[in-house]
């Protein structure tokens, strides 16, 4: 209704950005101006193009990723092949029948089912299909525990309450799924709304939710449709306009492949040497480095498929693969195998330790070992079940799905002993260039390793959830193997760790004052020495606030040293480590069997140091690992501090050793 209006802009020149090209503002108008070709026929998200695809139900939308930046070679053009899962407009009955795989009639959904659609559909937007106002969206907080027969409406004028089946049928003549659980929508007027599924649509088309897994691609046909993406570039009239050009191929860069690292295992009481393949080893049939002790244990099977004697049976099954790999895995449980149902965990986990510790208390014993079996849809009952263990209880968990479960393969009973015996103290492997004193830099000198990293909430969480930093760090030396984990809340989507250093420590003999300080201090009584090395690996933060981790985080290190002599100043080196990028390594001859992994990616331990990497900064990528699925992603090392002088190769082959711990 509103008419037109014309306005007219004066444009003037600022400055001149060509040959300038170490300004942000350069690259910022050129990522402006290769935008403008696809704007129109695409789907802009973040920095990546999406086409449009008609269709109802859940998809994948392929697209692709571009981006101007700054290299050793110059100015150059990263492209990568970009997949998001996208929700286009239905009613969310049909969504919920796509998510469960199964027709909703009017059946009860199980505690497992309701977790995994509250899950999905958290935080999505949809429109109330009987509402007049056709505009006005609700975003949904969850899912109902009840039916929509049993839930209650507000009461009307006369006082009298309805349930939400008697509401619809009196108030819009609509007939709703009586046991079907109904959504709960957050609403600006009202605190907490419930909806039925079937009167309800998703809003928006353009809704982005990780319902789906990313399609996977073999790296040649990876990079075939990448040199397909180039091709429009050079006919691009804004392009052109301003003078660039583009090459319509691949950059060729020589990577070199560093030799895996030579682990050492127990076989019989000799110590055994084994030499990894392509960035892969198998411990069957091997014995453990040092094998953990399990004495008292007990099993809880909240999987309604699996009967009890064969979760009796896998549990013998992985007692004797714990003793065979080298454990001291005593057989029998403190209480037989009980059945649960997930709908109430945290009573019945408590419930049933008791039961455990007034068996074990009178012996002055603890329990060792909790194995959990789970259904293969649990939603959230891994995490409650973690959760419950790790804070409430100060249990060691070990969870398993019920797949697995009724195949019982040698090698999954094989790999959960090993996770068995990390939990318990022990130790799977070492490095045998640690053990001998080859690790570069750090077989001479006490070193202690951190690795740090913030995770944030999802949407939908709430605003009151916040982000969770966890810090990390070696426990001995020289072997750089057994770590130990902290955890801290802080503001919401904070990326600087809050919790390296606390001022309001209570002496140096205290194990408290930050997570850094705690770290240290236990490294000292465990090994009996002074770390005079710190190596911090960091996960990746936005290039604007590179500058605020080396001011607030190195600074936090500083201190908690000081914090405990203030002569003490151990030398500080500080890595970023980087995986969400678009950096794609493509093997130069797929044919040549000894360049590339059976999956066509390139082999673990390339590093690519030149070429690609930034002009003036101290970065390289390194693929550690063996890629099976899609093409390999290598992550990039960038060294932010300094104060032990590595070498690049020292860095490089110290990195690709403790990928392999």
């Amino acid at each position: 209704s509103r008419g037109k209006r014309h306005f007219r802009v004066q444009i003037t020149l600022d400055k001149v950005l060509f040959g300038r090209i170490d300004s942000e503002e350069f690259y910022q108008a050129f990522n402006t101006i290769l935008r403008e070709l696809f704007l129109g026929r695409y789907c802009l998200v973040g920095r990546s193009f999406y086409k449009s695809q008609p269709g109802e139900g859940l998809k994948n939308c392929c697209g692709f990723y571009q981006r101007i930046q700054n290299t050793q070679m110059g100015i150059s053009l990263n492209i990568d092949i970009s997949c998001k899962p996208f929700i286009n407009p239905l009613p969310v009955i049909n969504l919920v029948a796509l998510l469960l795989n199964r027709d909703i009639s009017d059946d009860p959904f199980d505690f497992c089912e309701r977790l995994k659609v509250s899950k999905d559909l958290c935080d999505v937007e949809v429109n109330f299909t009987l509402e007049k106002n056709a505009d006005k969206k609700y975003r949904i907080t969850g899912l109902t525990s009840q039916g929509s027969s049993q839930l209650p409406c507000p009461c009307d004028d006369s006082g009298t309450g309805k349930t939400v089946v008697e509401y619809f049928k009196e108030t819009y003549r609509r007939t709703i799924r009586s046991r079907v659980p109904c959504l709960k929508v957050r609403d600006q007027e009202k605190p907490t709304t419930y909806l039925p599924m079937e009167v309800c649509e998703i809003s928006d088309a353009k809704q982005i939710s990780y319902l789906l897994s990313v399609a996977c691609q073999h790296p040649m046909d990876h990079e075939k449709t990448i040199l397909q993406t180039v091709n429009p570039y050079n006919e691009d009239p804004h392009a052109k306009e301003f003078g660039i050009t583009f090459e319509n191929k691949l950059t060729i860069v020589k990577g070199r492949v560093l030799p895996p690292p030579v682990l050492k295992f127990n076989d019989q009481g000799k110590v055994k040497e084994f030499l990894p393949k392509v960035g892969k080893w198998n411990m069957r049939l091997k014995q453990m480095v040092k094998g953990g002790e399990v004495n008292t244990w007990a099993c809880i099977n909240f999987a309604s498929d699996i009967t009890h004697a064969a979760a009796v049976a896998f549990c013998d099954e992985l007692a004797v693969m714990c003793v065979i790999s080298g454990m001291n895995f005593k057989g029998d449980p403190v209480l037989p195998l009980v059945n649960a149902k997930p709908n109430h965990v945290r009573p019945f986990l408590k419930k049933h330790y008791q039961r455990f510790m007034e068996i074990l208390r009178p012996l002055h014993k603890e329990l060792d070992l909790l194995i959990v079996i789970l259904p293969d849809k649990n939603g959230t009952l891994y995490g409650d079940i973690k959760r419950i263990c790790e804070t409430d209880l100060g249990l060691v968990s070990q969870c398993c799905l019920a797949k697995h479960v009724l195949k019982m393969k040698p090698q999954y009973l094989t790999n959960i002993a090993l996770k068995i015996n990390m939990k318990v103290g022990g130790r799977n492997t070492v490095l045998l260039d640690a053990v001998v004193g080859n690790l570069p830099r750090v077989s001479n000198t006490p070193t202690i390793i951190f690795g740090a990293d913030v995770s944030h909430p999802h949407h939908g969480e709430g605003r009151s959830s916040p982000s969770i930093a966890a810090v990390v760090a070696s426990q001995d030396w020289p072997e750089v193997t057994n770590y130990a984990g902290l955890v801290r809340p802080q503001a919401r989507h904070e990326e600087i760790i809050q919790g390296l250093f606390n001022e309001n420590d209570c002496g140096s003999g205290c194990i408290s004052g930050g997570m850094i300080k705690e770290h240290l201090i236990s490294f000292m009584r465990s090994t009996g020495h002074i770390p005079r090395r710190i190596i911090f690996y960091r996960d990746v933060v936005s290039k604007g606030r590179l500058n605020m981790v080396l001011e607030h985080e190195l600074s936090a290190i500083k201190k908690a040293c000081a914090s405990l002599d203030p002569i003490y100043n151990p030398q500080v080196t500080i890595i970023m480590v980087q995986k969400q990028h678009h950096t794609r390594l493509f093997a130069g001859n797929y044919g040549v069997g000894s360049t590339i992994f059976q999956s066509g990616n390139v082999l673990p331990g390339t590093v690519v140091d030149k070429e690609i990497c930034h002009p003036t900064d101290f970065d390289f990528y390194l693929c550690s690992h063996a890629g099976t699925k899609g093409v390999s992603r290598p992550v990039r090392y960038h060294v932010l501090w300094d104060e032990n002088n590595f070498t690049a190769n020292a860095l490089q082959i110290l990195t690709n050793h403790l990928c392999y711990t």
